[in-house]
């Protein structure tokens, strides 16, 4: 059972829900990253999301895409995300899930990004524009490396999905 796992488990034998956090990676830059991940970390959430900055984020919201805009400005890169989920493995095991678009892990080859992220302490993966019936490569190497995958439901999504 990983950390994902883990917390929803937890959270279903307190008969709750889970408390998932969202921050942009590098927003406003990597020192206020490692913080703010700190800050909400110790607040309780059970999970955090890490958006992956994207120059064309498209299936964000206005406040997602200016956090990108500012992370990618302040010079946030791959490496640099990696690197946030290193620092925050050196205080927390709290799930780590990044948020991010296919084109960044079909740039590098799905089985190379999902083994550096595994190999940073990332738990899961929620690749926004990637559907499932579309999916059997990065499904691979996330079953290798033991990454969850998340995909995206829309309340239009049907049932047959």
């Amino acid at each position: 059972m990983n950390r994902i796992e883990k917390a929803f488990a937890k959270a279903r034998e307190e008969k709750r829900a889970v408390f998932v956090g969202y921050l942009c990676a590098g927003d406003p830059d990597f020192d206020g990253s490692v913080e703010a991940c700190r800050a909400v970390i110790e607040s309780g959430v059970d999970v955090l999301e890490i958006g992956v900055p994207f120059s064309d984020p498209l299936a964000d919201g206005l406040t997602n895409q200016l956090a990108a805009q500012r992370a990618l400005e302040s010079g946030s890169t791959s490496k640099n995300v990696l690197k946030l989920v290193r620092a925050i493995r050196d205080f927390s095991e709290v799930p780590l899930v990044f948020y991010t678009y296919y084109n960044l892990v079909f740039a590098k080859g799905s089985d190379n990004y999902v083994a550096e992220a595994k190999s940073a302490g990332l738990d899961g993966i929620l690749t926004l524009d990637l559907p499932p019936e579309e999916a059997d490569e990065h499904l691979e190497a996330c079953a290798k490396y033991d990454l969850k995958t998340v995909f995206i439901v829309a309340p239009t999504t049907p049932e047959s999905r």
